[in-house]
Order: structure tokens, then C-alpha cells, then sequence
């Protein structure tokens, strides 16, 4: 009986010779970093955010990020001291891991922790995020919300009504707790009353300069 073809097991190198090209070049471009600056530095993300993230790269734009595919940039330092692209580059992998990126630059370490310490925004929190503090609203006028808002403000657990054309708290409402991971709902809320938890920031966690190494 002839094998089916949709049976047979074919590499992921011919099944995707796009990502296997930008593997390369990922390579090649980390590689090329690690010629052309004198500091390489791990950092890990908290509560990461894209436009955050955008605005340090324009203010640091005589450096270069990268972020993601850590195994494929740990390639290019090379995973073991024989095979490392200069040395104690292998090091560097050791910390690529979880949320995490590189910066090269010509700035020295105590410039570069003085940017990162300055660089910490407020934002929302998201699903997930423990809540920092005790949030109750109190009963009574809910004026920051426009009257069309009720019934969103219901179907997210507030028990609300709509009176006069205000919305009403029936009773005290606690948003969260101290300590608990924040539904979507809670998240939403507080949104929603402008309240705002989480805070994006990076820390360096080592630091390479044309073969010396060093953990921070």
C-alpha cells in the first residue's frame, strides 16, 4: 500500500527556508553589533510595553536593541567556550532567558544604569499583574463615567444602576486586593477609573566588554 503523503515527516528547513534566512541574518546583525560597539549588556523587561520600549530606543539611538529569538542570538556569541565569537561571549547566554533583550553601546555601565534607572513609566495593569494595592470605589455618584457607560460598567461585575442620568454605586465595590492576580474584568475597571499599577522598567543583569565579562 503506497505511503500517504500527508504522512511524511519533512525538515523544518525545507518546510521554512523563510524563518531559516532571518535566523541568519539575526546572526549576522548581532554579530556585526558585537564588532562595531564596545558594551554589550543583558537586561531583563518588566511589564514590557512596545511603545515604552519605542521611546528608549529613540533616545538611545546611538545603540541598538534586541529583543526576542534569544536562542537564535545565543548562535551567534556561540553556546560553549570553543565555539564562542570572541571571548566569554558564551557567558552572555546564561542570561537570555525569559523576557529579556541586548544592548549594545558605546556608553560605559554607570551611564547605561543611570538611563535604565530613569527610564520607569506608569501604566495600566494588565490581566495577570498582581495588584499592587486595595482598591474600593465607594458607593454613591460614579460622575468620571458618562451615563452611556452603565451597562458596560454592570456586565464588569460593578453593581451600578442608572438614575437622573448618573451613574449610581450601589455599595462599596472592591476592585481588588492587595497580592491577587488581576482578572481581565478587574484590569479593565481599573482602566477604566484611571488608575494605574504596573511600571515598566529594565534591569541590566551582565555586562561584556571585548572579552571581559561581569554578572550584576
Amino acid at each position: 500500500m503506497p505511503r500517504s503523503k500527508r504522512n511524511k515527516i519533512v525538515s523544518l528547513t525545507k518546510a521554512d527556508k523563510k524563518g531559516r534566512v532571518r535566523k541568519i541574518k539575526l546572526v549576522d546583525e548581532v554579530r556585526a553589533a558585537i564588532d562595531q560597539y564596545e558594551h554589550l549588556y543583558t537586561f531583563t523587561t518588566h511589564n514590557m510595553r512596545n511603545t515604552f520600549l519605542k521611546e528608549l530606543r529613540q533616545s538611545m539611538s546611538d545603540s541598538r536593541f534586541f529583543l526576542g529569538k534569544n536562542k537564535v542570538m545565543c548562535l551567534a556569541f556561540g553556546r560553549e567556550k570553543e565555539s564562542e565569537y570572541q571571548k566569554n561571549l558564551h557567558k552572555v547566554c546564561e542570561h537570555l532567558t525569559g523576557e529579556c533583550g541586548l544592548l549594545f553601546s558605546n556608553l560605559g555601565l554607570e551611564e547605561v544604569q543611570k538611563v535604565f534607572g530613569e527610564f520607569v513609566k506608569d501604566d495600566f495593569a494588565r490581566s495577570g499583574f498582581r495588584a499592587t494595592e486595595d482598591v474600593v470605589l465607594p458607593a454613591g455618584p460614579l460622575l468620571q463615567f458618562p451615563f452611556s457607560m452603565e451597562t458596560h460598567l454592570r456586565k464588569l461585575g460593578m453593581p451600578t444602576e442608572l438614575k437622573q442620568g448618573t451613574i449610581r454605586l450601589l455599595r462599596d465595590y472592591t476592585v481588588c486586593s492587595e497580592g491577587e492576580a488581576l482578572t481581565p474584568d478587574q484590569a479593565r475597571i481599573l482602566k477604566l477609573s484611571d488608575i494605574k499599577m504596573a511600571q515598566f522598567y529594565l534591569v541590566i543583569t551582565s555586562h561584556w566588554s571585548k572579552g571581559g565579562f561581569e554578572e550584576l
